[in-house]
């Protein structure tokens, strides 16, 4: 034997008496229970460790617990688990111990377990038993040194299983209290398109009903006419021409009443002082409402001023007025009001209104009262509970649609056997509503003109000849167009023009404030007059018209409409 094969069979020989002490003192451990067994894991070694080796009194606890714990090496090779994990495995913890962890694992989920190894946490995965049972678990990890050895990592895995499942049974419910919402919204969509239908049917009904009665009085009374004038006799036919008139203007009223609910009835909005109105009706409400009703007036000493309509307003007072007279047919006691009120957002989310500074005009009475399922319904549109013929059922709507086209609203409170107040919150503006208004010009005949020349816009026949005919019969020369576009041609031309008067829904892709803006393009400082059935306040401009501009609401009086033409030509 040569001195180099004496010298490595020396060293080979200390290697394995090495490796034999070292195999020896690895069963000394087995033996003991310090250790469970050596893992050779390719090059690696690892030993794998029970927790009697330090910490003996607290085995049995952890075998008992109800999450999974394990302690891995690095690589994920499994050195201890209890035997919670082998249950959710499904399988016996000798089979687990000394395996890596991974083959265990979702392969969706091996990247981040990776990450785990590498650096401790927590996360969401999933365990996958030889039986293909799926596991989610919520893992956490802690690095655990160990003097002179490679670190350890130490767990506990707990079984989300039954969260899961209530998870999904949450989720299976969701879906269905979605699903009978969305039926309930469904049934309560039909149900309030079922109440809208009705209340249509019963609007078109009122409507029908009240027109049919004055369409007959005006029709009954023009055929008299007709047949007076075939027979050439005169005698009688002013009685006829009366009664046709006042079916007509009866009619108009109801139109105005119908416009007011919608909110589209033209407005003349002026600043007033609340106080002065009710103290100017105070003497007429009086003579309304009768001998056996007292009236008593409360007027607040600093209530604000108010931007509306001072017509429309005292139709609403008298109308209240009127409602609470037929609520005390015994007699007893009228109380109008005026008042300051500050609507906060709380409260204004109560009324269905804008918070801010209001003025109140109440009426109220010591009558029947209402019961709360009439006091729901009273601005119904045609809804009354009096008899029949003794009211439209527009009342109240019509001063609902009021107030909300002047920016305020209006509510009801009553009690049966203990009266109603009907209180109107209009909005307050600056300065106190004292300025004298402007006195109502009162009626005279129409003057004649004098040449000017009037161009009529209308895409009714029966009212362009009708207005033309009377210009013509006051001296002036008038011109006469069915839309837009040939009011353009028209306007295009040489000449003289002093007045346009248009209507403001015109056929020909054209509306009547467009024609104006046209019209004052080529004629600067034309001036308008706008005759509408409705307030078109969009094609108006949102109710700001530009000096020479005004507007007149269809039906009107001829006489009256002559009046107002002179008084724009002469800058009245």
């Amino acid at each position: 034997m040569s001195a180099d094969e004496a010298v490595f069979w020396r060293r080979r020989a200390r290697e394995l008496e090495a490796r034999l002490q070292e195999s020896e003192e690895t069963l000394d451990a087995i033996r003991r229970g310090d250790i469970d067994a050596l893992v050779v894991s390719g090059a690696q070694q690892h030993r794998v460790y029970t927790l009697e080796s330090a910490d003996r009194p607290y085995r049995v606890l952890i075998e008992q617990m109800q999450e999974a714990a394990v302690t891995l090496a690095p690589d994920g090779t499994v050195l201890y688990c209890n035997r919670r994990l082998a249950e959710m495995l499904g399988t016996a913890q000798e089979r687990i111990v000394g395996r890596p962890l991974q083959p265990f694992l979702r392969e969706e989920d091996l990247p981040a377990f990776d990450r785990l190894l590498t650096n401790g946490g927590r996360g969401e995965i999933g365990l996958q038993g030889p039986d293909g049972r799926d596991v989610p678990v919520y893992i956490s990890l802690g690095l655990l040194p160990l003097e002179g050895e490679r670190p350890m990592l130490c767990g506990v895995l707990t079984d989300l299983t039954v969260q899961k499942g209530h998870l999904r049974e949450l989720s299976v419910a969701n879906a269905q209290l979605r699903a009978e919402s969305a039926q309930r919204e469904a049934a309560e969509a039909a149900l309030r398109q079922s109440q809208k239908m009705e209340a249509v049917g019963q609007l078109t009904g009122g409507i029908a009903h009240d027109f049919n009665n004055l369409l007959t009085g005006i029709m009954g009374s023009l055929d008299l006419v007709q047949g007076l004038l075939a027979r050439g006799q005169m005698a009688g036919m002013e009685r006829y021409v009366a009664a046709a008139m006042s079916s007509a203007s009866r009619a108009a009223a109801l139109t105005h009443r119908l416009l007011a609910f919608s909110r589209r009835q033209t407005l003349d909005p002026r600043r007033l002082s609340p106080n002065r109105l009710v103290q100017g009706l105070e003497e007429l409400v009086a003579r309304t409402v009768g001998p056996n009703i007292t009236l008593d007036v409360a007027l607040a000493a600093d209530a604000g001023a108010i931007l509306c309509d001072a017509s429309q307003l005292e139709n609403a007072l008298l109308n209240l007025a009127i409602n609470a007279r037929d609520a005390m047919p015994e007699g007893g006691t009228l109380v109008m009001q005026t008042a300051n009120a500050e609507i906060s957002p709380a409260l204004a989310a109560q009324l269905d209104m804008q918070p801010g500074h209001y003025v109140t005009l109440a009426v109220a009475d010591t009558g029947i009262g209402m019961s709360p399922e009439v006091a729901a319904r009273a601005f119904d549109p045609f809804f009354t509970t009096k008899p029949i013929g003794e009211g439209t059922g527009l009342g109240l709507s019509m001063i609902y649609g009021f107030a909300k086209q002047s920016g305020g609203q209006v509510r009801i409170e009553s009690q049966e056997g203990h009266g109603t107040t009907v209180r109107l919150y209009l909005p307050r503006h600056p300065g106190t509503g004292e300025e004298d208004e402007t006195a109502p010009v009162p009626a005279t005949a129409p003057r004649p003109g004098h040449g000017e020349t009037v161009l009529v816009v209308d895409d009714e026949p029966v009212i362009r000849m009708l207005v033309v005919e009377v210009l013509q019969d006051l001296g002036y020369a008038a011109l006469e167009a069915a839309d837009g576009p040939s009011a353009l041609e028209l306007l295009q031309e040489e000449g003289r023009l002093d007045l346009l008067v248009t209507d403001v829904g015109l056929p020909g892709g054209l509306n009547g404030r467009q024609l104006a803006d046209a019209a004052r393009a080529g004629r600067p400082g034309l001036k308008v007059l706008f005759i509408t059935g409705f307030a078109e306040t969009a094609a108006l401009g949102n109710g700001r018209l530009e000096p020479g501009m005004q507007v007149m609401t269809k039906p009107f009086a001829l006489d009256a409409l002559a009046t107002r033409i002179r008084a724009i030509i002469e800058g009245e």
